[in-house]
């Protein structure tokens, strides 16, 4: 009776293992053909952006189109020049993220070695939360506080590139945040011990061992908000002024690569619409070699 049960129960055994290998067999493929999508789904794009765009960057040149700073798609003859616009989407991008990275860094230090569990139970949810609001939600809060702020300060109207930096920064800095916190957690706690035993501070452990050894992590989260802050368009048109001028001038309004897309794109046709396709073009073209570069210093700053 035993050795029967015990067959039995091997039987179901072997049944089971059979039955758990096919649902890994499915998920593992399900799961390759999910990645293969995602890769196709991106060549795709690349196709149509660059294939829209290559004939007239080559009629109307690359240099004059990147470096000509006045956009007049409507005058006889037309102008196509983004170079104002590619200086006002890296200039708001840097002034954002200027503020946002050592805020985020500090913030996450703080909610991973120092939060009392009564407060962080609080402030993480808050933290999800503010990463999933739309950005046009964001939008509406600028132009109902920072423009106001920024008006009663410097004057003129407050749509400029100093609320669009502000507005940006406080939108990347949930996503930045987030990032740091999961690699600063992800840092064996021995480092931390180790280092107070040797006799450094608190603070000399964070700023010398906790968050060099998180690097990684953080230089990911930077790069997600670089990529959020460069590419944002609907908060962006409401507080940036959408003006397409030249200027180095944080009280003046400016119109970003993003925001020229979308507001010009409805009746654009003919050269004026491969016109800004092959804006479109441009602005991945510097998604990727701001990626490429964030990823040549994590991998130097690995190395050392």
């Amino acid at each position: 009776m035993n050795k029967m049960e015990q067959t039995k129960n091997a039987i179901v055994q072997t049944d089971n293992k059979t039955k758990l290998f096919k649902k890994e067999e499915v998920f593992k493929h399900f799961f390759l053909l999910c990645s293969i999508l995602s890769i196709l789904f991106l060549f795709l794009i690349c196709v149509f952006i660059f294939k829209e765009s290559i004939e007239f960057l080559f009629n109307i040149g690359i240099g004059n189109f990147v470096l000509n700073g006045l956009w007049a798609p409507l005058n006889v003859p037309p102008s196509f020049g983004i170079k104002s616009m590619i200086v006002g989407s890296l200039l708001i991008t840097f002034m954002a993220c200027l503020g946002a990275v050592p805020l985020s860094i500090m913030a996450a230090s703080y909610m991973a070695f120092d939060c009392p569990p009564a407060i962080y139970k609080f402030i993480k949810p808050a933290l999800n939360l503010m990463a999933g609001i739309p950005s046009i939600i964001y939008g509406f809060f600028a132009l109902a506080v920072i423009v106001p702020v920024n008006r009663s300060i410097f004057g003129g109207d407050g749509m400029n590139m100093l609320s669009a930096s502000i507005l940006l920064m406080i939108m990347v800095l949930p996503t930045i945040i987030s990032m740091a916190e999961a690699s600063l957690n992800a840092v064996p706690k021995s480092y931390y011990e180790g280092s107070l035993s040797l006799g450094a501070t608190h603070d000399e452990t964070l700023t010398r061992v906790m968050i060099p050894a998180a690097r990684s992590g953080i230089f990911a989260g930077i790069i997600l908000g670089v990529g959020r802050a460069i590419g944002e368009t609907m908060a962006v048109i409401l507080v940036a002024g959408n003006q397409t001028r030249l200027s180095f001038n944080l009280l003046e309004g400016i119109r970003t690569l993003t925001t020229n897309i979308v507001m010009e794109m409805g009746y654009a046709y003919g050269p004026h619409r491969q016109a800004l396709i092959a804006t479109a073009a441009i602005l991945f073209i510097f998604i990727l070699c701001i990626n490429f570069g964030f990823f040549i210093m994590k991998k130097m700053s690995e190395s050392k």
